[in-house]
């Protein structure tokens, strides 16, 4: 069985510096593409997950800014996180949350809201 394609993001963070966080994948998963879904993010979440999530969203707004792009070899245990508010289809009509082709974009207010801290790790 083939495996489907899948963009390699040069030059992104593999991991959340000094941690166990991954944010991308090294290879297609051959039981099967995991989907993008929406999961809660409760209050209670360990404060090193919060923080993952800020460091995460900090390296997509200094890869890709306003920018389509591809999911690729992102990580999508930790897009999941994000999916349906900071991490959005392109085309939600036409989106396969089972593509690593599927086109996704950042929503800046969002982050901006959400994330006021990711706009302060890369600059």
């Amino acid at each position: 069985m083939a495996l489907p394609p899948m963009t390699k993001h040069r030059g992104f963070p593999g991991r959340m510096q000094g941690t166990d966080y991954q944010f991308v994948i090294r290879r297609p998963n051959p039981k099967g593409i995991t989907p993008l879904k929406r999961l809660e993010r409760y209050r209670d979440r360990k404060p090193a997950d919060r923080r993952a999530d800020v460091a995460f969203v900090a390296a997509l707004v200094a890869y890709f800014g306003t920018e389509p792009f591809e999911r690729g070899n992102l990580d999508a245990g930790r897009l999941n996180w994000l999916f349906g508010r900071e991490v959005k289809p392109q085309d939600p009509d036409n989106f396969d949350p089972q593509d690593y082709e599927a086109l996704l974009v950042l929503d800046m207010d969002q982050i901006h809201a959400n994330f006021p801290d990711a706009f302060d790790v890369y600059e």
